[in-house]
């Protein structure tokens, strides 16, 4: 069977979307890790199905390039709506898409071609409840606390996105090993569902550097989650403020993320089309 898909991405987190409410696709765990590969496949962080939906506009579904589902991708989800527009399957530009983590409404901001060029995204709010995250510590939140990962003591703060996320707080994140340090992260005993480890630095103007590892996909370009979970633990850490734009520069691009005084946290970045293509399944 010959499936059609379009390659996007968001500040180079890319992805494979299949439109499954026009084509079906089965068994998309394998298909990711076949088709993330960058040397004998297409290439990407993972495949991306949108789905028809009973609660919302469309329906996600994201597989990592290892073949485990995620909840949620902030990259990916914007690229969903840009899919949706483009292609004609929506014509507003309030939508509401359905995750494993509950629905997430977008915000599509056109560009002079009409076509979709950047999505503001509710993430709704964070969680700090260890058994929330999930990370197997006590107290009501674990923000700033000294413990052993990854066979070092480094101060943590772990918050849920609707994925779990630690955040470590550091002088220069590209002066990291992260190849070696970031799968340690990943499946430290203290994460039971393993984590997206960000490792990030305070600039003099306010804005966060990160690099990410991201579970079941290692280092990537950028990612939403994970620029979410470091803002929200710098103002947790006294470290910005609250209510106040941060611009997070990550390697594949920046991302403009609000920690608001609700206590929700908003998301604003690009959503790129790369190419179309087809492929054997």
């Amino acid at each position: 069977m010959r499936r059609t898909f379009c390659k996007m991405h968001g500040c180079g987190n890319d992805y494979i979307y299949f439109d499954c409410m026009r084509q079906p696709l089965e068994d998309p765990a394998a298909l990711s890790v076949r088709l993330s590969d960058r040397h004998k496949g297409v290439g990407g962080d993972g495949i991306v199905l949108v789905l028809p939906s009973d609660a919302a506009d469309a329906r996600m579904r994201m597989f990592n390039s290892d073949g485990s589902e995620g909840n949620m991708c902030g990259n990916a989800i914007r690229c969903v709506g840009k899919y949706l527009f483009d292609a004609g399957l929506v014509s507003k530009k309030a939508l509401a898409i359905e995750t494993a983590s509950g629905v997430k409404h977008l915000l599509l901001f056109t560009g002079a071609d009409g076509r979709v060029a950047r999505v503001q995204v509710d993430m709704g709010a964070p969680r700090l409840n260890p058994q929330d995250v999930p990370v197997l510590l006590d107290g009501p939140r674990v923000v700033g606390r000294a413990v052993q990962v990854a066979g070092a003591a480094h101060a943590i703060t772990c918050v849920s996105m609707g994925n779990p996320h630690c955040v470590v707080f550091c002088d220069d994140p590209d002066a990291l090993d992260l190849p070696c340090i970031g799968p340690r992260f990943e499946h430290d005993p203290l994460f039971p569902e393993r984590v997206n480890a960000e490792f990030v630095a305070l600039a003099a103007d306010g804005s966060l550097r990160m690099r990410v590892w991201e579970r079941g996909s290692g280092e990537t370009m950028a990612c939403g989650t994970g620029a979410c979970a470091s803002v929200v633990a710098a103002v947790e850490n006294g470290f910005c403020n609250r209510g106040k734009d941060v611009t997070v520069h990550l390697r594949g691009g920046d991302l403009v993320i609000r920690y608001t005084t609700e206590g929700t946290v908003t998301m604003t970045g690009e959503a790129v089309h790369a190419f179309d293509g087809s492929v054997d399944i």
